[in-house]
């Protein structure tokens, strides 16, 4: 009787470990396909396969399909290549980047510059040498304020320079070379502004009678200023005694002669004394 009771009892403890290592087995090889199954599916979406400017058209060796993550679709994109092909890039679209519809001129926009200028703007192209250009700093994308430098022909000091236009976007700034007959060839920088019309006749006419300079801005910086513009007497002074600098640091101004009072015979007399004597 005892040797049954131990037999069954190796017989249920048999089992019951067969049984557990078939539910190991089966939870196992299930697992990969329900997790696979719990992916959600991509869609195709067209990006870049190079860096595309502005004005550029877009063609196919310029595309690329991959999948993309259905919950994280971008607004507007193309999911065939044939949607944006022929189409005018607007923005600038990096490699990889998504092509995106706000980025894309119409089907029959074309390309080039054009396509760039928003509707009620000008672009505005003036010639700046190297300085004025702020030594090469001034790119596309970039945004400047224009300081017009005035002289009248009658008074000279009454020359003035103001700022004119601010946070201007620059649209491009591309080199050229102009043959003067009686010069050597000069590199001459043409740089073109997006202004509104009334801006675009300030610059023109800034440019044509005056002298203009480009101040670079800082790109989070998008505030306007008022001045009231710089005068050469104001830069310079209005003749009046300048402040001289003791070797502290210390702005003091030149010192006032002494004068000295005096009366001989029932005439007055003034005598004027400097720091350095009569």
């Amino acid at each position: 009787m005892k040797n049954t009771r131990v037999w069954i009892t190796l017989a249920g403890a048999l089992g019951s470990g067969l049984l557990a290592g078939y539910l190991a087995l089966v939870y196992v090889s299930e697992e990969p396909t329900t997790l696979a199954a719990a992916e959600p599916s991509g869609t195709q979406v067209v990006i870049a396969s190079r860096d595309l400017p502005t004005g550029h058209i877009v063609t196919r060796e310029d595309l690329e399909v991959v999948d993309w993550p259905s919950k994280n679709i971008p607004e507007g994109f193309y999911a065939q290549p044939g949607e944006v092909i022929g189409r005018g890039v607007i923005f600038t679209v990096r490699r990889n980047e998504p092509l995106l519809a706000a980025k894309m001129a119409d089907k029959d926009g074309g390309g080039g510059l054009p396509i760039a200028i928003p509707e009620g703007k000008r672009a505005v192209s003036v010639e700046v040498d190297e300085v004025i250009g702020v030594a090469g700093f001034v790119l596309p994308g970039t945004r400047v304020d224009v300081l017009a430098t005035v002289m009248p022909s009658t008074n000279r000091t009454e020359t003035t320079t103001k700022i004119i236009l601010q946070n201007v976007p620059v649209l491009t700034a591309d080199q050229s070379y102009q043959q003067n007959p009686s010069e050597d060839p000069k590199l001459v920088t043409v740089v073109t502004l997006l202004v509104s019309p009334d801006e675009a006749e300030s610059l023109t006419l800034a440019a044509t009678e005056g002298k203009i300079q480009l101040a670079l801005r800082n790109m989070l910086d998008v505030d306007s200023v008022s001045t009231a513009g710089m005068r050469i007497e104001g830069l310079v002074g209005s003749g009046r005694r300048r402040p001289t600098t003791t070797a502290s640091g210390a702005s003091t101004t030149a010192p006032e002669p002494k004068v000295v009072e005096t009366y001989k015979g029932g005439s007055r007399t003034l005598i004027k004394f400097n720091s350095k004597g009569r």
